[in-house]
């Protein structure tokens, strides 16, 4: 049922019909729960409280997959607007953003042209700037992206997916980079040519990775819900002696909120991934498709209007 349940959800987040609709009611059917507004300026009063209660953020103007360059010089925009919020309200936020929207699928032009006006404004506020990792397929030209822009902009990060055969080897190329890694299971559906299809070998593999990248001295977020991997990185610093400094937790904002506020508690440094943005509704259903929880949850935030 369970594997039922995630290709119905991921069906779903592909569905365009479904998605205008959703626009068009915006994020009050349960969405709001788990997104941050429609616009940076309704998503700024919640990275507030979240710097009030000692936790960081990263903030995603969510939209992906456009179409023209024309379209992707407006996500491009969102982005800077992002930045510029972040700046002028003093908060403490990163920004992530997907390189299918800003045209990725169009050109590679294009969207170097685009990376590169995002972070000389990033740089010019010192607010790090981190790529997501979407599905197999545009894996390799990511990392390629990224591997290009590090050399210029140091404060510039990247997503490794566990999920997927390639991502040990990825590591090792990306080594000598010393990357800001974003180490998280993966939420596509993938074939099982180039994916874990248990979830046993892909939590397996993420132990390895955060334990790789850790060790080969880079700084590591480690974006997990699940308890197993938090306890294992938690004992794998105290073994190795590695500080606090050198990794991070990242969990999604409205979900885990006290296992959130218990790490901060404890020390840890913990980001909570702020997504917003009218294109909400292909994230909304990747999240109920990760977990059956989540449908649960979703369903609670529709009825208790």
């Amino acid at each position: 049922m369970e594997a039922i349940s995630k290709n119905f959800f991921l069906y779903l987040s592909n569905n365009k019909v479904l998605d205008r609709l959703a626009k068009r009611f915006g994020t009050n059917f349960g969405a709001d729960k788990i997104v941050g507004g429609e616009t940076i300026s309704q998503a700024m009063p919640i990275i507030q409280k979240l710097n009030h209660e000692g936790l960081h953020v990263t903030v995603d103007h969510l939209g992906e997959f456009v179409s023209s360059e024309e379209e992707a010089k407006e996500r491009t925009q969102q982005c800077i607007l992002s930045i510029q919020a972040i700046a002028n309200h003093g908060v403490q936020s990163e920004v992530s953003l997907k390189l299918t929207s800003l045209g990725l699928d169009i050109s590679r032009e294009i969207v170097l042209e685009n990376m590169h006006i995002i972070l000389e404004e990033a740089a010019r506020h010192d607010i790090t700037v981190t790529i997501d990792m979407e599905d197999s397929s545009r894996c390799g030209e990511t990392l390629e992206v990224y591997k290009e822009l590090k050399a210029e902009y140091p404060n510039l990060g990247t997503v490794v997916q566990s999920y997927l055969y390639r991502s040990d080897q990825d590591l090792d190329d990306l080594s000598p980079y010393d990357p800001y890694l974003r180490l998280v299971k993966g939420a596509y559906k993938e074939s099982g040519k180039v994916a874990f299809p248990e979830k046993r070998l892909v939590d397996d593999n993420l132990k390895h990775l955060i334990k790789k990248n850790l060790l080969n001295g880079h700084y590591t977020a480690i974006a997990s819900h699940d308890d197993a991997i938090i306890d294992y990185t938690k004992k794998l610093v105290r073994d190795y002696e590695i500080p606090n400094d050198r990794f991070e937790f990242q969990m999604l904002y409205g979900m885990r909120n006290e296992t959130q506020a218990e790490l901060a508690k404890e020390g840890y440094k913990v980001r909570v991934y702020l997504p917003y943005g009218e294109d909400w509704y292909g994230y909304f259903m990747r999240r109920l498709a990760e977990r059956p929880a989540n449908i649960a949850f979703a369903l609670k935030g529709i009825f208790s209007k």
